[in-house]
């Protein structure tokens, strides 16, 4: 009888150890899967990031951003004359384009998929001085045509990287033009 007790409490002591090892191996999977996918949404963070702001990293994109930083007009009316869709196709899908690829990172940033400081530190600081030059012409062309909401994420993008940029220098404005020198005069 003592050696059926004696077996029968080492087959519990076994079942026990067994659990114990299959909750402590179920545990560190948990733990590997959880990092994995971590890292596996940081790489698709980074990728995305870098996807968002290809067009204006590469030797295309910028050339386009300087040449329209460049671009002048009196008014809405002259601006439209020069740049406008009805006179100027190849000038607007240059100027939609960089648009619409701000405005949509600007979405991603206000849906908290990307940061302030990833676009930040990739130069995306540079949609400060082209939202200070289009500002009136995107705000006459919600006004005319598109509404309120045209561009509100372009819009939240460059007040976003504004303050980012201020919290690292309060003294910080915006040039008025990035295309001509600015002397120290």
């Amino acid at each position: 009888m003592v050696e059926y007790e004696l077996l029968q409490t080492a087959s519990y002591l076994i079942a026990a150890l067994s659990f114990a090892i299959t909750c402590a191996y179920y545990i560190m999977n948990l733990r590997n899967t959880q990092k994995n996918m971590e890292l596996t949404l940081e790489t698709r963070r980074i990728s995305l990031v870098r996807d968002l702001t290809k067009s204006m990293t590469d030797v295309d994109g910028l050339s386009s951003y300087i040449e329209q930083m460049g671009w002048e007009w009196k008014d809405y009316g002259d601006f439209e004359k020069k740049y406008g869709t009805e006179n100027n196709v190849s000038a607007a899908a240059k100027r939609f384009a960089i648009w619409n690829n701000f405005n949509s990172t600007g979405a991603m940033l206000r849906k908290g998929v990307v940061g302030i400081e990833d676009l930040y530190d990739i130069g995306g600081n540079g949609v400060l001085f082209y939202w200070e030059k289009y500002k009136s012409v995107i705000e006459e062309g919600r006004r005319r045509y598109f509404g309120k909401e045209n561009m509100k994420d372009f819009e939240y993008y460059a007040g976003e990287m504004l303050k980012y940029v201020r919290e690292k220098d309060p003294s910080y404005t915006v040039p008025m033009t990035l295309d001509k020198y600015i002397s120290d005069k």
